[in-house]
């Protein structure tokens, strides 16, 4: 397990943090899979999302809020995809609680109905 001396987001260089609020701060990501792909933490090392504070929770959606507004001024996307990979299993590769806010844009995929039903692609076109 790591250590908030070796985690990403505990030691992130402050030049990073795009915007912060009492509980968390948003970042742009650092293997982006589309312009404008933003990361929203939580200050404290939360690595389970359902583990959180409620009050640390609705902070984190404030800040989405926050971040999306940006982004619609700065890129204009025709829609977001939001999500967490909460635990190994799900994906999660930093042991520190981070929502993906994700723009997304027409033409971006060929056919993005499914959205992230697409981990599992026999499931994905579940409207066939």
């Amino acid at each position: 397990m790591m250590t908030s001396k070796e985690c990403p987001f505990c030691n992130l260089p402050s030049e990073r943090i795009i915007h912060e609020s009492i509980d968390g701060f948003v970042i742009r990501d650092g293997y982006p899979i589309s312009p404008g792909h933003t990361l929203i933490i939580p200050k404290e090392h939360y690595s389970d999302f359902f583990c959180m504070p409620g009050n640390i929770r609705q902070d984190l959606m404030s800040l989405i809020d926050t971040a999306k507004t940006r982004l619609d001024v700065e890129l204009e996307p025709n829609g977001y995809n939001v999500g967490i990979n909460n635990g190994p299993a799900a994906g999660q590769t930093v042991p520190h609680l981070h929502i993906h806010l994700i723009p997304r844009f027409e033409g971006d995929q060929n056919d993005p109905r499914g959205g992230v039903r697409w981990i599992f692609p026999e499931r994905a076109r579940y409207w066939v």
